[in-house]
């Protein structure tokens, strides 16, 4: 197997997925800002644990992924018909706070640079 398939088979897995939960979900309680920032396949294409990042509030991000776990049959038959793939993997949805650790590390570190700067003077 060529070793960058596993690769490509992420992308295209999360591409569909993106697509599926922005344009085919259809539950009213899905309110909050959903993107979906990585997907990791297994070699077996057994399972493929997807990493979202939802904009609102502590309690639509739990709301939301609870949604999207109850859906994840559905997502898995929709991305078996958008993605030609031997097996089609079950969907484990895990929430994904990079974006949020980031912002908080950015709000940090400029912190620190305005009161070095204020000490400087």
């Amino acid at each position: 197997m060529v070793k960058y398939r596993g690769g490509r088979v992420n992308e295209e897995v999360k591409k569909a997925v993106s697509n599926i939960i922005m344009n085919e979900i259809r539950d009213p309680r899905l309110t909050a800002m959903v993107s979906v920032t990585n997907v990791e396949v297994t070699k077996d294409l057994g399972y493929a644990k997807v990493y979202i990042s939802v904009f609102g509030t502590e309690e639509q991000k739990k709301e939301t992924l609870a949604i999207l776990r109850n859906s994840a049959g559905f997502i898995r038959r929709e991305v078996g018909h958008e993605v030609k793939l031997r097996t089609v993997p079950q969907m484990l949805f895990e929430l994904d706070n990079s974006i949020e650790q980031g912002m908080h590390i950015d709000a940090l570190l400029h912190k620190i640079k305005e009161t070095s700067h204020d000490d400087s003077e």
